[in-house]
C-alpha cells in the first residue's frame, strides 16, 4: 500500500488506510486513528464502481459538517436545499448520513413516510418534483427507535444510499452530517473520492467550546482533502421577532467564527442570528426563508447562500 493513504499524522510504517491491516498493524499500536481505520471500508471496493456510476451524474457534491453536535447543521443543510431547489429547474438532493440522529425527515416534513423501491433502485422521498431526499429516518418502523449500530453497519447503509438510490442527475447534493470526525465521515470521503466531492461547509457557533472542535474538523477536511467551501457562524446573536432588536447569547470569548477562519485560512462565509421561528419552521418542515422573508436570519442566509452558489460557479 503506498504511503501516500497514510494520514498525516500516521506512524512511520502506517499500512495505509484501506490496507487489510488498518488499524490491525503493529505499527497502528498508540495511533490516535487505529480505531476509525480499523473500522473503515478497505479498498479495492467492488461496489465503487456501482457508486461511480450513480455520482457521475450529480455535478456538485456538499458535505455540511461540523465538529460539535448542536450548531445547526441539519437546519443549515434544510434551508440550503429548499433555497437551491427554489429554482424549478435546479435539481436537489439531500442525503441524511447521520445515522443515529436521523432529523432531516422532520425537517422536511416527511414524517411517516418510506423508501420505495423501483426497478432503477430505491427512490428518494420528494419534497417537490426537484428536491429528494433520503433518510435512515424513513427506513425506521417506528420514528422513536434507537439505532444502535456499530461502525461496518454504518458504513454499509452510507454506501446503500450511494449506490442503490436512484439520484437521477443532480445539480446538487447536499449531505447532512453527524458531528465529528468518525467512521461517517470517512465512510462517505471515501466512496466519493472518485468522483469527487464539490467542498464541505463548516458549521458552527460563536463560543470557543464550538471552535475547538470546528478547528479538528477543517484539520480533517485537510488531511482527507476535501475542500472547504468555507465556515457559517450559526446562533450569532438572538433576533427579536416583535422589535427586530439583537442580543448576545453566545458570546464569541475568541473573536468568534471570523477570527478563527482567519487564523485557520479558511473563508468565513458568514454569520446567522437566532431567530426562534428557525426552530419552528424545521418542526413543521416549512422553508424558513419563504416563510419569514424579512427576518434578518433570512437576510444572512440569503447572503451565505448567494456566495455559496457563486462560489460553485466558480
Amino acid at each position: 500500500m503506498p504511503q501516500a493513504a497514510a494520514p498525516e499524522n500516521a506512524p512511520e510504517h502506517c499500512p495505509g488506510t484501506e490496507s487489510e491491516q488498518a488499524g490491525k498493524a503493529s505499527a497502528c499500536d498508540g495511533c490516535p486513528n487505529q480505531n476509525v481505520c480499523a473500522t473503515a471500508p478497505k479498498g479495492p471496493d467492488p461496489d465503487l464502481p456501482l457508486i461511480n456510476d450513480r455520482m457521475g451524474t450529480v455535478k456538485h457534491k456538499i458535505l455540511v459538517l461540523s465538529g460539535k453536535g448542536g450548531v445547526g447543521k441539519s437546519s443549515f443543510t434544510t434551508q440550503l436545499s429548499f433555497a437551491l431547489s427554489h429554482d424549478d429547474e435546479t435539481q436537489v438532493g439531500v442525503m441524511d448520513i447521520d445515522i443515529c440522529g436521523p432529523s432531516i425527515p422532520k425537517m422536511f416534513g416527511l414524517d411517516g413516510e418510506q423508501v420505495h423501491q423501483s426497478n432503477s433502485g430505491w427512490s428518494p422521498v420528494y419534497v417537490t418534483d426537484n428536491l429528494g431526499v433520503m433518510s435512515i429516518g424513513f427506513i425506521l418502523q417506528d420514528a422513536d427507535d434507537a439505532i444502535i449500530w456499530r461502525g461496518p453497519k454504518k458504513n454499509g447503509l452510507i454506501k446503500q444510499f450511494l449506490k442503490d438510490v436512484d439520484w437521477g442527475d443532480l445539480d446538487f447534493l447536499v449531505v447532512d452530517t453527524p458531528p465529528g470526525t468518525s467512521d461517517e465521515h470517512l465512510s462517505v470521503v471515501q466512496y466519493l473520492k472518485e468522483t469527487g466531492i464539490t467542498g464541505a461547509i463548516l458549521i458552527t457557533t460563536p463560543q470557543e467550546v464550538a471552535l475547538q472542535d470546528v478547528r479538528k474538523e477543517i484539520d480533517f477536511c485537510r488531511k482527507v482533502k476535501v475542500p472547504i467551501i468555507g465556515v457559517v457562524e450559526n446562533m450569532a446573536g438572538f433576533v427579536c421577532p416583535s422589535c427586530k432588536g439583537e442580543s448576545v447569547i453566545f458570546a464569541p470569548t475568541t473573536g468568534g467564527a471570523k477570527k478563527m477562519a482567519a487564523d485557520m485560512n479558511v473563508r468565513f462565509l458568514g454569520s446567522i442570528p437566532l431567530d426562534p421561528r428557525i426552530g419552528k419552521s424545521c418542526d413543521q418542515g416549512v422553508s424558513f426563508l419563504e416563510e419569514y422573508p424579512d427576518s434578518p436570519a433570512t437576510l444572512a442566509y440569503q447572503d451565505i447562500i448567494a456566495t455559496v452558489k457563486k462560489i460553485l460557479s466558480e
